[in-house]
């Protein structure tokens, strides 16, 4: 290989780094953004939009099986513990394309088919919009039923 200033000469079966010219032009401005690096989206971050995209659907009580809601109300109560936006949610990311799991509880006396029809379409436009990943499939796990009757479960009060 030959560097761009002729009079330079290198030993034979030494190594330089390769030029400008070797390595293509130099584009500056102007250039399509899609070509000046790579993107990469965990799957946390594909999880918390369906999450909350999920949980603004009217008739979606919760997200998750029960011990995952048990287990998500204790660590919600330890000071500096957050709300689990992913709780309930698994999604799996590649390179254009994602495919997301949910778990849900549905308030008692909706149409659990038009719950779940609005769930799928509000987590595939929130998903789309702000990833530009293409959703091939929402997958949608209705675990429970939530009755009027029932009262939220709440750690018994400690006596000191």
């Amino acid at each position: 290989m030959t560097d761009m200033d002729p009079s330079r000469e290198q030993a034979p079966g030494a190594e330089t780094e390769p030029s400008s010219a070797a390595r293509g032009p130099v584009r500056r401005g102007g250039g399509d953004p899609g070509t000046r690096g790579r993107t990469t989206i965990a799957d946390g971050v594909v999880e918390k939009i369906a999450g909350l995209a999920a949980r603004d659907v009217v008739g979606v009580h919760a997200m998750g099986s029960g011990l995952s809601r048990t287990i998500g109300a204790v660590r919600d109560r330890v000071p500096g513990g957050s709300r689990a936006v992913t709780r309930g949610v698994k999604a799996e990311v590649g390179e254009v394309q994602t495919a997301i799991d949910l778990e849900i509880v549905v308030d008692y006396g909706v149409s659990i088919a038009d719950v779940a029809r609005v769930v799928r379409e509000n987590v595939i436009a929130a998903v789309e919009r702000m990833t530009g990943l293409e959703v091939v499939e929402v997958n949608i796990a209705v675990s429970d039923v939530k009755l009027p009757e029932d009262e939220e479960e709440e750690p018994e009060p400690r006596i000191q």
